[in-house]
């Protein structure tokens, strides 16, 4: 037997229901694991020992009864810590909840745990899940490192999520993405990460951050994997205003890497600064799917990604200020950095650059719907390099806000990070995008695609190296100049882009359930 942190979901579960394994073996592994190495990974900002010893006696006894619940049965996992979980705290790495602890599970953890998963406990997360693009080193908790080298940048803000998956320390974990936090750390960290249609899974229990934008996500080690998630969290929920009410079929089951007669858009990534790390393996991905019997053709978005992330930026800045308005009035003191220049941001956005950005948002929803009438997929980058350094403020940000993550976070259409091999030893990722609610294409291609050089869990000597990483000194609070940010917030209204927008409606923040694939 492979050791047991390098199993995949689908290879434990296998194992789990012939009996060849014990849940309450594979738990207590998971959490030596932890007590060994997350000193240095940060990974976890609180570990449930007791609780998953627990719910893994109560799976092994169920198995051993013939009463398996299924492939996630005894499956330890850990969530961001912006998820609720009952009788765990939920800090969301801030001081000011530190001490809260819900009393009910959020919807996702709560299927997870009918499901037969055990949660491991709850992970590190940029403050609120949310952020400016930089790392301030000032929060209650150091920033979670990445495991390829833990003096490189996770991604975020689920950073956590990625560094706690890539070092072996559960065998899926939930992040949120607002504009790619599942995304950016499954590329910084080597791993898939799934961020599915708008709506299809329940965010009811998860902080939110933007109206618009939050999905909750998925990060595993292999497509078949984030589809046995998937299908477990996956269905409306009449408690989240967003939740669709389109039926979720399983996916799992029939998954299989089959791309034969698909048509895929290589996408021209116009100001974009793609390194050349990236451009190499968007090219062995095409080829891998022209191989597979794909149509590969060159294409343009509607808009370069960049212009994406300035229509977003104006909506997300806005919410998140509505939404932690009484927060931050009460306990800017409290904040980090980054939390609060955001949220001053949001503060300064006049409402009718909101309007704009909605009616942009809506032409954008309905041009890349158009594209997708002549593409099955999309093909382009998730970010435009590999990891920096985490203490490079200037590359953590390009690194973040240079990634092609906001164009599908945007429209709310389904996107995959999928792993494409190691630079220098640090992962390369490229990006697939699919038709609102076809993630069934969206994980065969991205099951296609393993074979262009999946980086795999990190090796254990490569985790001992990084013990002792280098400790950052936390950081004294700044004072932000409210004038500064208001000019920045001005200098973004002026160059957000308005395609033929001006008479538009805006796009329906809520949608109510309704939508899909035709109707946006």
């Amino acid at each position: 037997m492979k050791p047991l942190h390098t199993l995949t979901v689908h290879e434990a579960a296998a194992l789990l229901a012939s009996r060849a394994l014990s849940p309450v073996d594979l738990t207590a592994h998971f959490l030596a694991r932890i007590e060994r190495l997350d000193h240095s990974l940060v990974a976890f900002l609180h570990v449930d020992a007791e609780g998953a010893l627990r719910a893994a006696r109560q799976a092994e006894a169920e198995i051993e009864a013939g009463r398996y619940r299924g492939p996630l049965h005894g499956i330890p996992f850990a969530v961001k810590d912006n998820f609720a979980a009952a009788g765990l705290p939920m800090t969301v790495g801030s001081r000011v909840r530190a001490g809260q602890v819900p009393a009910e599970d959020a919807d996702s953890v709560a299927r997870l745990r009918r499901a037969g998963a055990i949660l491991l406990g709850k992970l590190n997360t940029w403050e609120y899940g949310t952020g400016n693009a930089n790392i301030s080193f000032d929060l209650p908790t150091p920033p979670a490192r990445n495991p390829w080298s833990t003096a490189h940048f996770t991604g975020g803000s689920s950073s956590g999520s990625g560094a706690a998956l890539a070092g072996g320390l559960a065998l899926f974990t939930l992040g949120s993405d607002t504009g790619g936090s599942v995304r950016l750390p499954a590329a910084a960290c080597g791993v898939f990460g799934l961020k599915p249609t708008l709506g299809r899974i329940s965010r009811r229990g998860v902080l939110p951050n933007c109206y618009s934008f939050d999905t909750v996500g998925v990060l595993a080690r292999c497509a078949i994997d984030s589809a046995l998630v998937l299908d477990a969290l996956a269905g409306h929920d009449p408690h989240d205003p967003m939740s669709a009410t389109r039926p979720h079929t399983p996916l799992a089951p029939g998954l299989v890497p089959d791309v034969r007669g698909l048509r895929v858009g290589w996408v021209s990534c116009g100001g974009m600064p793609v390194q050349a790390p990236v451009l190499q393996a968007l090219g062995r991905a095409a080829r891998a799917l022209e191989a597979a019997g794909a149509v590969v053709e060159p294409v343009e978005m509607p808009l370069p990604p960049s212009d994406y992330r300035r229509v977003s930026a104006i909506i997300n800045w806005s919410e998140s200020f509505a939404i932690h308005r009484e927060d931050f009035l009460q306990h800017e003191d409290l904040m980090g950095h980054a939390l609060r220049e955001k949220l001053l941001k949001g503060q300064a956005v006049p409402a009718s650059a909101y309007i704009d950005a909605q009616r942009s948002r809506r032409v954008l929803i309905e041009r890349t719907n158009e594209l997708f009438e002549r593409f099955d997929l999309l093909l382009l980058p998730t970010a435009a390099d590999v990891a920096p350094l985490i203490d490079d403020e200037a590359a953590v940000r390009a690194f973040t806000v240079d990634a092609a993550t906001h164009a599908f976070s945007l429209t709310g259409h389904p996107a995959m990070a999928v792993p494409a091999g190691l630079w220098k030893g640090l992962p390369v990722s490229v990006q697939l995008g699919a038709r609102h609610f076809d993630e069934a294409r969206l994980l065969a291609a991205s099951a296609v695609l393993e074979s262009c050089g999946v980086p795999g869990i990190v090796p254990d000597a490569v985790l001992d190296a990084h013990c002792d990483h280098r400790a950052m000194a936390p950081q004294p609070a700044l004072r932000l100049a409210a004038r500064h940010l208001q000019d920045d917030v001005l200098t973004a209204v002026r160059a957000l882009p308005r395609p033929d927008a001006r008479e538009v409606e805006p796009a329906d923040v809520h949608w109510r359930g309704q939508w899909d694939a035709a109707a946006v």
